[in-house]
């Protein structure tokens, strides 16, 4: 049994235990890496958010050459503006699905494998929206691909953060929105060079056909999370004792380190941290809502949802119209303008990925949320008291656009693959993600009427009042994790 096998795990500790440093809170600096080997455990995962963002682009593009007599390659290309709402909002609808899907089946498939999951279905979602014969088959590929999304958004998180070192742990996890912005832009080009053609919508959409198989036999490729393998092991999945040399292999080979005693250690702090009795039980739905998990959720739902409430989908939604307003002749082309943003976004991300294990996220969160507040005050005053003066709407824009990916764009998906304990972070895990696009729906659907009932400079005050309620939340709730392993993050912080 489980139980049996860790005490004599303890017991075998105990004989040695005075000659050992306690495990937890050891400088993490300590822990050796390879560099080529932490990229290969990040990179393929990060395609799943690759292809998020490309879908966004891509889609873009995709419902103008889709609707169009001429262009779309359809008998059934007069779409109503309901149906244009289901192509887009489609894979939305699916990521809600994926989210709770992932809440029962991540713990029992593992981060690899829901991972793999995710590819599959990506890649059929590609293949039902590219050669769609109708327009029910066409949503239905949507669907599919919103599934994977949710899956991947979950898994990729949960994957990269257990698998690679402490001290470069933000980093990486802050490039994976670096590529979404990647996937963004990607989707943003490719629309623009076949927007003019007939069918083009097809061929946006299977683009990215290649970069979903090559996710999934990536996934296959690496080894499974060495802290999941450990999790099953203590709840009587497994023998702990081989369970955790096959821990130790894994974690060498994502290091890229000959099995040696450091690697040895790093998993017996994990096992030190299962070791109670509450750990080797599975965890209960009832359990995400109490005690350390409970406070977890709060950090990463409330940061996730204040993420999307603050208005993110509905700036981006004015951008086009600033622009043109401000005369930039690159504006009255709607792909053009999303390619300028874009390029802001990913230079943004860029920086915020360089300085995030510098700096620390809690600096960059109060920065660039305080940025987001002049922002969205800026764009208020435009729409109500300087109509006139564009210059001002083209600045709080670029503002906006360059401090949310400072702050939200990347810390929020860092801090909730950090921030929950390891026995329920599976599942902890899928509600933030849950919560994240549920708030991305609810602002992108109630924009539209709550727009025509205040009007657009009070709704964007209004926005703004949620960002100072925003840099509330994170001055008294939201910790810092820099340089910490996610031992000591639950150890010590939750």
């Amino acid at each position: 049994m489980a139980t049996e096998e860790l005490e004599k795990r303890r017991v075998a500790d105990s004989e040695i235990g005075d000659q050992r440093e306690p495990l937890i809170g050891r400088d993490v600096k300590c822990e050796s890496y390879s560099v080529t080997a932490a990229i290969l455990p990040f990179l393929f995962p990060a395609l799943g958010g690759l292809l998020y963002g490309y879908d966004i682009g891509a889609t873009s593009g995709a419902t103008i050459s889709l609707k169009s007599s001429t262009l779309s390659g359809t008998t059934w290309y007069n779409l109503t503006s309901v149906e244009t709402g289901l192509v887009v909002s489609g894979s939305l609808y699916g990521a809600l699905i994926g989210s709770c899907l992932a809440f029962t089946v991540a713990d029992v498939l593992g981060r690899r494998r829901e991972l793999i999951f995710s590819s599959m279905l990506y890649f059929l979602g590609v293949l039902l929206t590219a050669f769609a014969p109708n327009f029910a088959i066409m949503l239905l590929g949507r669907f599919v691909f919103g599934i994977g999304i949710g899956l991947a958004m979950h898994a990729a998180p949960m994957y990269i953060a257990e698998t690679t070192p402490s001290q470069i742990r933000g980093r990486l996890i802050s490039l994976k929105e670096f590529f979404i912005v990647i996937g963004m832009l990607f989707g943003y080009v490719v629309g623009s060079l076949f927007v003019d053609m007939v069918s083009g919508w097809r061929y946006m959409y299977g683009m990215s056909s290649p970069i979903c198989l090559i996710m999934g036999i990536g996934m296959w490729w690496l080894p499974p999370s060495p802290r999941w393998l450990l999790l099953c092991a203590v709840q009587g999945k497994g023998s702990v004792l081989d369970v955790k040399e096959t821990a130790i292999c894994c974690l060498c080979r994502l290091r890229g380190q000959p099995v040696g005693p450091s690697a040895s250690e790093q998993v017996d702090a994990i096992l030190d941290e299962l070791s109670s009795p509450d750990e080797e039980k599975e965890a209960s739905f009832w359990e995400i809502f109490q005690g350390k998990c409970l406070k977890a959720l709060i950090i990463g739902a409330g940061l996730v949802f204040f993420q999307q409430v603050t208005g993110q989908p509905s700036v981006l939604y004015y951008a086009a119209t600033i622009l043109q307003n401000a005369g930039f002749s690159a504006a009255s082309d709607a792909t053009r303008v999303s390619i300028l943003l874009g390029i802001l976004k990913l230079i943004m991300t860029g920086i915020a990925v360089l300085v995030v294990d510098r700096l620390g996220r809690r600096p960059l969160l109060l920065g660039g949320v305080s940025g987001i507040v002049v922002s969205l005050l800026l764009l208020s005053s435009y729409y109500t008291l300087f109509k006139d003066s564009a210059f001002i709407a083209v600045i709080a824009l670029l503002l906006y656009v360059g401090c949310y990916q400072l702050s939200f764009g990347p810390i929020g998906w860092l801090m909730i693959s950090e921030i929950f304990p390891l026995r329920l972070r599976g599942r902890g895990l899928s509600i933030a993600v849950l919560v994240n696009f549920a708030s991305n729906a609810l602002v992108t659907f109630s924009f539209s009427p709550i727009e025509a009932l205040v009007g657009t400079g009070i709704l964007f005050a209004g926005f703004g009042v949620i960002a100072v309620l925003s840099l509330f939340f994170i001055f008294f709730f939201i910790p810092e994790t820099k340089g910490l392993s996610l031992e000591e993050i639950e150890a010590k912080i939750l």
